[in-house]
């Protein structure tokens, strides 16, 4: 079949689209497993190896069978059309792992062999089915198209250029296009739609070419039959298998430690995670080309191979240099950047260190097709198989990098021992040529080899750091590098060097985010704290006659951090018997968890960091709510130093539309760097007054007025927004639509404003008018004097704000107010913005 024919080019098409469809698959699978699993480094491998085995299990069958069809292009179409077919299968097994997964949680329990194998049993079930049947595709098409025995190589390594194009073309629409233009749910029947398009399309397409003569030899027995001579210079098939699996292995490593060395300078959003896949995928893509144009020349096998592998190693070894020196040493890229343009910067920038490395990383697995090429080659078998070593040893690459490599040797020691794997398997390619060659190839690799055993990782900066700020512990593992450092005597911990989780400059308003929704529960034996950074907020609770805390983080990382540096500010968090941590993802925690709690917290989040605005939810909500003992609290706390006062208000509609009583507070009194929280409840409630003013007392110093504790607590109500009327129509966050995940990482780019300072004390004051103190049901048991003092907490903002902007004369008049409606004696310095005294803490 001629390579320019309308039939060919229309095969051509048709592989496009279908791997367009798969990079659609696994992208939203990888998402949906994971609010199932938790957003965890174990869940997340779990869900990439089941999908892998399904392509390598598909690749070994299909390719196996593939010289007893006479019409291989109709048992593609078939293949195609089943993927739709099992992929339907998703939205049963989902929904029916979501109702069992409670029973399988209490079954497992702690034991992670045992978690982690009914996650991939689900997995399997899942993914197993659609994968096995992607898996032939390739296989099937080969057969196809492929007519001569040297045409293998160059055909071959076209189609998989095609077919991982169309990949990366279905990982951008993925991530940039479909979830919010249909939904997660849209974006998953579009590819189904796009799957079942190329399936009845290439049936129809078989039924009107009929049967096709069998590829050369027409008689697959008669060809194993006849004596086996080699094209070109020769290249033993067991060493070509072993080549295939070791380039998947060192392939997806690469991969894994890429992303975690772009994590330290990225926004890592789903944007940007994608943009690192986007550009690996095509630079696989065109490595595939460039293998496609080598098997052309007809040149020798083994020394482009050998080539192949030695320039991979070098090309590799130096993008921990190039890394450095584009991001300046490890500086956070795009900073005054708007969203199109930082995107556009992190393509440039990230094509710089990774396209040229990965360009000939992707040429070598489909070069191998023609060091296959041989009289006896059955083209669909070959590259079915070359596909099934391929990915399983891609599969252990992603694993053994993933949860070996970096907490054992580190990033960069890992990048530069992948760089000597490329180089020794150059050696060892050269195994098939004269002694003389074989010498030579090895020194001029051996040369290569050595300046990568002396050079100093230690010589790449690690974390960009603040002046006088100092490193006190660094660890990288599967889930993150993460480092505890200090400056200025406080200290704090860093993930991915520049996101941080808080420290001990700040305690009062991390405590305050566990002591304001404790104290206003009657009675609260129970807490779940969903998050823990530092440990300073759960370590509040530790103050309160509490009978449990159980408290799940995601990174094991800050759980050792914290440990180790934090314990002290975290009140001995860490040794108290009433205290349970689990490295585990916070929503999976409640979800599998049927115990309930009077009290749940939900610690700041990121919003615009990939799997956060999960934790935004309307689903997490619910689950939130079952969790909830009667009478129960719930506090959702928010960074509004990196919200728009849409997302706030998106986020706030969200609880609301699952909780019947909604009211906000605030954590502390900043003008620039403010929290808040949407303290949420399962029924409709008042403030039970008797009881918080003897929660606050018991917090007091001794001898301290009951009033001015309740006081000091009153100030940070902000007002009733679930029965104000200010929540306007607008969209909620849900798993299906995830517009805080997909929305919070363009504000963060400043495409918006932030919702604080002077926006925020409008919105204040407009609660305010909207439902006064007087009129809100949630103060009904608070006297007139004690209302008061929630006006007066608004009176305070309002100074901070105005003095913060430079208009002193005007903050005054507020501040006259606020120390009129205070019961107990206050001087607030003008030089500070910090909150206003808490009261519960004079004295102690």
């Amino acid at each position: 079949m001629s390579r320019q024919s309308p039939l060919f080019l229309a095969a051509l098409a048709l592989l496009f689209v279908s791997g367009f469809a798969a990079l659609v698959y696994q992208v939203l699978w990888l998402r949906e497993l994971g609010l199932l699993f938790g957003a965890t480094a174990q869940a997340a491998a779990v869900t990439i190896a089941v999908f892998f085995a399904g392509i390598a299990a598909g690749g070994w069958f299909w390719g196996r069978l593939a010289a007893r069809f006479e019409r291989p292009l109709l048992v593609f179409g078939l293949l195609e059309i089943g993927v739709a077919a099992t992929a339907l299968l998703h939205f049963v097994l989902v929904d029916a792992y979501h109702a069992l997964y409670p029973a399988f949680y209490a079954l497992a329990g702690d034991n992670l062999a045992l978690n982690t194998l009914l996650k991939a049993a689900l997995a399997f079930t899942v993914l197993f089915p659609p994968a096995f049947l992607m898996g032939g595709t390739l296989p099937m098409m080969g057969q196809h198209l492929i007519r001569q025995p040297e045409d293998l190589g160059r055909t071959g390594s076209l189609l998989y250029a095609l077919n991982t194009l169309g990949g990366a073309s279905g990982a951008f629409a993925a991530a940039f296009i479909l979830p919010l233009a249909l939904g997660f749910a849209g974006a998953y029947l579009l590819a189904m739609g796009l799957d079942l398009l190329v399936g009845v399309a290439a049936v129809l397409l078989a039924l009107r070419l009929g049967r096709l003569p069998a590829p050369t030899p027409a008689d697959a027995g008669a060809s194993r039959a006849a004596p086996a001579r080699s094209v070109g210079t020769g290249f033993r098939r067991g060493l070509v298998w072993w080549l295939a699996f070791l380039s998947g292995f060192l392939t997806l490593a690469v991969e894994v430690l890429w992303t975690r060395m772009f994590a330290q300078v990225l926004q890592n959003s789903v944007y940007t995670y994608a943009v690192v896949l986007i550009l690996f995928l095509a630079a696989l893509a065109i490595g595939a080309s460039l293998a496609n144009r080598l098997a052309a020349r007809r040149l020798d096998p083994v020394a482009v191979t050998a080539g192949l592998l030695a320039l991979s190693g070098v090309a590799l070894a130096t993008t921990p240099f190039s890394f450095h020196a584009i991001t300046d040493g490890l500086a956070y890229l795009g900073q005054d950047d708007g969203f199109v343009r930082y995107i556009v910067s992190v393509f440039v920038q990230a094509g710089a260190v990774m396209l040229l490395p990965a360009i000939l990383l992707g040429a070598l697995f489909p070069f191998l097709l023609r060091a296959l090429e041989r009289d006896d080659v059955i083209p669909g078998t070959a590259i079915g198989r070359l596909v099934a070593a391929n990915t399983v040893g891609a599969i252990l690459g992603a694993l053994v990098a993933g949860f070996g490599m970096l907490a054992l040797f580190g990033l960069w020691p890992s990048i530069l021992m992948m760089a000597g794997g490329y180089l020794l398997l150059a050696v060892v390619t050269l195994g098939v040529h004269p002694l003389r060659h074989r010498l030579a190839w090895s020194a001029a690799c051996a040369s290569l080899l050595l300046p990568l055993l002396v050079v100093d990782s230690n010589q790449f900066n690690r974390l960009q750091l603040a002046p006088n700020e100092r490193v006190l512990e660094l660890v990288e593992g599967a889930h993150a590098t993460a480092a505890a450092t200090e400056r200025d005597g406080h200290r704090l911990i860093r993930v991915n060097n520049f996101y941080r989780l808080g420290g001990t400059g700040a305690m009062d308003s991390e405590r305050n985010q566990a002591r304001i929704p404790l104290l206003l529960h009657p009675d609260p034996q129970s807490v779940f704290f969903l998050g823990m950074g530092t440990g300073i907020t759960a370590g509040a609770a530790v103050d309160f006659p509490v009978a449990e805390i159980t408290i799940c983080e995601l990174l094991p990382e800050v759980i050792h951090l914290a440990e180790r540096h934090f314990n002290e500010p975290a009140k001995g968090l860490f040794d108290d018997e009433r205290v349970r941590i689990r490295a585990e993802d916070g929503r999976n925690c409640l979800a599998g968890d049927r115990r309930q709690h009077d009290v749940i917290v939900s610690d700041l989040f990121t919003p615009w960091k990939a799997g956060t605005g999960n934790l935004y939810t309307v689903e997490h909500y619910e689950i939130v709510k079952s969790r909830l003992a009667e009478g129960g609290v719930f506090a959702q706390w928010l960074p509004l130093y990196q919200l728009s006062r849409q997302e706030f208000e998106t986020i706030a509609r969200t609880v609301a539309s699952v909780f019947p009583q909604v009211v906000l507070w605030r954590g502390d009194m900043y003008p620039r760097g403010p929290i808040v929280a949407l303290v949420a409840y399962g029924d409709e409630t008042a403030l039970p007054v008797e009881a918080v003013e003897a929660n606050t007392l018991a917090m007091a110093a001794p001898g301290t007025d009951p009033e001015a504790t309740l006081a000091a607590l009153m100030r940070f109500y902000i007002g009733n927004i679930g029965d104000s009327g200010m929540l306007s129509n607008g969209p909620l966050n849900t798993d299906n639509r995830p517009v805080i995940e997909y929305g919070a990482p363009r504000t963060q780019r400043g495409e918006d404003d932030w919702f604080v300072g002077m926006d925020l004390a409008r919105f204040y004051e407009a609660l305010a008018d909207a439902m006064p103190p007087g009129r809100d049901p949630y103060l009904e048991q608070l006297n007139d004097r004690q209302r008061g003092f929630v006006t007066a907490g608004l009176s305070y903002y309002r100074y901070v704000v105005l003095l913060s902007e430079g208009h002193e004369q005007a903050a005054q008049v507020f501040l006259e107010d606020f120390l009129e409606r205070t019961p107990f004696d206050f001087a607030p310095d003008p030089a500070s913005d910090d909150s206003a005294p808490t009261g519960w803490e004079a004295g102690r």
